[in-house]
């Protein structure tokens, strides 16, 4: 069995696979702990879903925190016995990086990329919508070619409530219309809304500089059904949550020589 790890801006999410399926997978809020709290806690978690976790053979991870990494890193090789392999510069993805310098892309980025090319095949655009949201072209050949990022949906509305002095922190659903009669529901309706047209129009642009037809838009991200939901005509083709994760796996598969179990 292998565990993939994504620490992300907000959340750390955890998968175990078995062979190629995703058995289970968990989510945690990105806090500064211990070594031993994140090891604990991982432990308890997989003793409740497998009999052994001497079953587990391997670790895989990305990460956007690098203040985290040595942590993770520690808590796994001390709690499981494996150091993960590392998502970065050199590793096996099967993708060609055409990105002016492959070090500043996200490993996440790549990640979905890898994933969203190797399960849903290319030309693609990934969209995660995370605390940033990010668009990702790769074409038919597997060349990642960068994209662009804009503010996630949730950012947006915590910057709204935290720079103004009455409006209210409200849950990110959709209002039956645009034109709302409560500051509730006008919130919503700006940003659902507001932020379904700035992912149209960018994808739209996008798919007119790819060049290339029949491009599938792949989305991943807590907040993906709901923007999927808004537009009458529909912009993205496939919602796989769990798309980062699988992403690890695969990655993990071409690095190592090891039996699948």
């Amino acid at each position: 069995m292998i565990l993939a790890i994504d620490i992300g801006n907000t959340n750390i999410k955890v998968g175990l696979f078995s062979k190629d399926e995703l058995v289970h997978a968990w989510r945690f809020s990105v806090t500064m702990r211990t070594a031993d709290e994140i090891g604990a806690e991982l432990k308890m978690l997989l003793m409740n879903e497998i009999d052994d976790i001497s079953r587990i053979t391997g670790i895989i991870m990305s990460s956007v925190q690098p203040d985290l990494n040595y942590t993770m890193e520690h808590a796994c090789q001390y709690y499981f016995g494996f150091k993960p392999i590392m998502v970065g510069v050199g590793i096996k993805t099967g993708l060609k990086i055409k990105y002016t310098n492959p070090q500043e892309v996200g490993a996440d980025r790549i990640v979905n990329c890898v994933a969203a090319y190797k399960l849903y095949k290319g030309p693609c655009i990934v969209v995660d919508f995370g605390t940033a949201t990010t668009f990702n072209y790769v074409t038919k050949d597997g060349e990642f070619m960068g994209g662009c990022i804009a503010p996630g949906i949730k950012t947006s509305l915590d910057s709204l409530v935290e720079h103004t002095a009455r409006l209210p922190k409200i849950e990110l659903i959709k209002p039956e219309t645009i034109i709302c009669r409560n500051t509730g529901n006008n919130m919503q309706a700006g940003l659902i809304y507001g932020y379904t047209g700035l992912v149209q129009y960018i994808l739209e642009r996008m798919k007119k500089e790819c060049g290339e037809e029949d491009v599938k838009v792949v989305a991943t991200g807590g907040l993906s059904e709901l923007v999927r939901s808004v537009p009458e005509e529909k912009i993205i083709d496939i919602v796989d949550r769990s798309l980062t994760l699988k992403g690890l796996k695969i990655i993990y598969d071409m690095n190592t020589n090891k039996t699948k179990e």
